[in-house]
């Protein structure tokens, strides 16, 4: 025996919570978003919906140093005749791989 469904007409509205992000969230994500402070301060503050003058503090406070692309060296022992030869691993990231999702070719047949 099949259950019979609901229609949407006989549900109750959907309610959606609205909670704005908390400052440290708001700050994290104007620093990955923009790398001069003021765009930052501007982004945090619309975030959270503050005036920018509350929030530059903690933007300032969190303001975190720019990352540099820094290679791994490796030293190795060589022979003791030899200076250590020094290796440098660099680390890549391929690009995202793209399935494309095809449906069933249509059959002409019909």
């Amino acid at each position: 025996m099949k259950k019979t469904s609901k229609s949407f007409q006989d549900l109750p509205p959907i309610r959606v919570r609205r909670e704005p992000p908390t400052i440290s969230e708001a700050v994290a994500a104007a620093q990955d978003l923009a790398d001069d402070v003021e765009q930052q301060v501007e982004i945090a503050a619309g975030l959270i919906g503050l005036p920018a003058d509350e929030v530059r503090p903690h933007v300032l406070a969190a303001e975190k140093p720019k990352p540099e692309k820094i290679s791994e060296r490796i030293l190795t022992s060589g022979s003791p005749s030899r200076a250590p030869r020094t290796v440098i691993v660099e680390r890549r990231t391929r690009p995202p791989v793209i399935v494309e999702r095809r449906g069933r070719p249509l059959d002409g047949r019909r």
